[in-house]
């Protein structure tokens, strides 16, 4: 297995450190580079720059996207490692000014390599990083765990989540231990991002593009038990998505629209819905990405209000 070292401030270190109870972040990049060096579940390791010269954390890859900045705020907010949007947007600009990428008055757009299941090690528990590091690596490098200081650096690092008592296995998968990927847990702003890309940015009943108000959709509600997946997902308008989780509008298990009479009913109006009643789902391309039909006929059953 593969993971890679990224170069990473004392100061983000130490923000998202402070927050024991984060389940993702974001590990933004100041421009859209494509980051294509990792595959989901392994790990991004957190390596902290000079003078401390230590891996002082890790997570576990996802997704990337490249998004507007202000969207991966809305996504995510503190989990960017920034008490506020514009601080977060402050520390990009130092970065983007040093590249001569200076649009601090515009939604430039980030790099977004999202992340599950973060870990901050303690100062005591920093491990070295690779004896063969270079001072000139300025973003990271990729490692394999399996071999010499990769393999030394993972060791470490079971040997400090066992000390945590986080060692816990996912089911049929050992969470921790000889090197291998994992199935991550998305959290809500890891769904967001992932239903977004995976329905082309495109709301899955019109087709609106406009990424703003684009918003992912829940069949079942997280409230009720539902997943953070993306079988659970629909990229949806934002009045759209209102009225699915309130129930004037539903999916079929076969991909249609139904929207209830009650809207007539209760508001004497909704001329534009009806005219999308019978519209067939834009799914995914991918197979194992399109809505659940088990799901469907749940939200049919239990939230549609006929």
């Amino acid at each position: 297995m593969r993971a890679w070292i990224a170069n990473t401030d004392f100061e983000w270190y130490r923000f998202l450190s402070d927050r024991p109870d984060l389940d993702e972040l974001n590990f933004w990049r100041p421009s859209g580079a494509v980051f294509k060096v990792l595959a989901p579940g392994e790990p991004l390791l957190f390596r902290l720059k000079a003078p401390y010269n230590a891996i002082a954390g890790l997570g576990f890859f996802v997704h990337f996207s490249v998004l507007p900045a202000s969207l991966a705020w809305a996504a995510f907010g503190v989990k960017n490692g920034a008490v506020s949007e514009a601080d977060m947007r402050a520390r990009i600009e130092s970065y983007r000014r040093r590249r001569g990428q200076g649009e601090e008055h515009v939604d430039y757009k980030i790099g977004c390599i999202i992340l599950a299941e973060p870990t901050f090690f303690p100062q005591a528990d920093w491990i070295p990083q690779p004896h063969d590091w270079r001072p000139q690596t300025e973003v990271g490098r990729r490692e394999d765990l399996t071999q010499g200081e990769g393999l030394r650096i993972w060791q470490a690092i079971v040997e400090r989540l066992r000390g945590r008592g986080t060692a816990e296995p996912l089911p049929q998968s050992p969470r921790y231990g000889a090197p291998q990927t994992v199935q991550p847990r998305l959290g809500q702003g890891a769904f967001r991002v992932v239903v977004t890309d995976f329905y082309d940015r495109r709301c899955a009943v019109t087709g609106e593009r406009t990424l703003p108000v684009l918003e992912a959709a829940h069949i079942k509600p997280y409230s009720d038990g539902g997943a953070n997946a993306i079988t659970n997902g629909l990229l949806l308008r934002s009045d759209l998505h209102t009225l699915f989780d309130r129930g004037y509008l539903t999916v079929t298990p076969g991909h249609r629209l139904e929207v209830s009479r009650r809207i007539r009913e209760e508001y004497e109006n909704g001329r534009d819905y009806y005219a999308l009643s019978g519209r067939e789902l834009r799914a995914p391309r991918t197979e194992n990405a399109r809505p659940d039909p088990v799901l469907l006929d749940w939200h049919n059953r239990n939230r549609f209000l006929g």
